[in-house]
C-alpha cells in the first residue's frame, strides 16, 4: 500500500516546515567560503605569473629577477650566484608545480564542495565537466583531497632535498616524518572509505 498523498502531484516533495528549512537553507553560509577561495586562487595566479616572469628575465640575465628568484626560494649557497643555474632553475620550477598542484586542490575543494555540501551545478552533459565530479561525493572528495595534499608535501620534500644545504637535519628529518604521516593517513582514509562502502553480505 503506498504511503503517497494523492492530493500531491507525482515526484514533487512536500515542502519543510520552517525550522528544518532553516536548517537546510544554512548550508548556503558556506557559499562566502567558496568565494573566499576563489579570491586565494586568483591570488596564486597572479604568483604564479610575477614567478613565470622573473624566472624568463632571468633567463635573458637580469640580475634584478635572479635575486627575486633566489629570495622566493630561499636558495642559499657561500659563492654568490652570478647566472641562472640548473639548481635555481629546478626550484623555481618546483615551486612552480607547487603553485599548480595546490591550485587543483582548490577547485577540488570549491568545486567538488560546492557540488556536495551546497547546491547542484547542474553539468550534467556539459562538454567541459570535470570527470572526477560526475561521481563526487563526501568520501571521493576526502580521498582526492588526501592525494593532493600527498603530492603537495612530495614536492616539497623535493624541494627541500634539492636544497638541503640549507636545511639543518632536524629539518630535513621532520619534513620527511610529516611526509609519511600524510602518506599513512591518505591509506587509512582509502581503506576506511572501502570498508565503509563495502555492501553487507559480500563477504558471505
Amino acid at each position: 500500500m503506498s504511503n503517497q498523498d494523492p492530493l500531491r502531484p507525482e515526484g514533487k516533495a512536500s515542502p519543510l516546515r520552517p525550522l528544518p528549512n532553516l536548517i537546510f537553507a544554512s548550508r548556503w553560509l558556506q557559499l562566502p567560503l567558496y568565494l573566499g577561495l576563489i579570491v586565494a586562487q586568483a591570488v596564486y595566479v597572479v604568483h604564479f605569473l610575477v614567478e613565470l616572469l622573473h624566472l624568463v628575465e632571468a633567463g635573458f640575465g637580469s640580475q634584478d629577477a635572479l635575486q627575486a628568484l633566489i629570495t622566493s626560494i630561499g636558495y642559499k649557497t657561500t659563492a654568490p650566484v652570478a647566472t641562472l643555474n640548473e639548481t635555481v632553475i629546478m626550484l623555481v620550477v618546483l615551486a612552480l608545480i607547487d603553485v599548480v598542484m595546490i591550485s587543483n586542490l582548490l577547485i577540488m575543494v570549491i568545486v567538488g564542495g560546492y557540488e556536495t555540501f551546497v547546491s547542484r551545478l547542474n553539468l550534467e552533459g556539459h562538454r567541459d565537466q570535470p570527470e572526477w565530479l560526475s561521481h563526487v561525493n563526501a568520501s571521493v572528495l576526502k580521498v582526492k583531497l588526501a592525494t593532493a595534499i600527498i603530492g603537495i608535501s612530495s614536492i616539497h620534500l623535493l624541494k627541500t632535498f634539492i636544497n638541503a644545504d640549507n636545511y639543518t637535519d632536524r629539518v630535513l628529518i621532520a619534513q620527511t616524518a610529516i611526509h609519511i604521516t600524510f602518506l599513512l593517513s591518505a591509506m587509512a582514509i582509502a581503506m576506511t572509505d572501502r570498508l565503509m562502502a563495502r555492501v553487507p553480505g559480500d563477504d558471505h
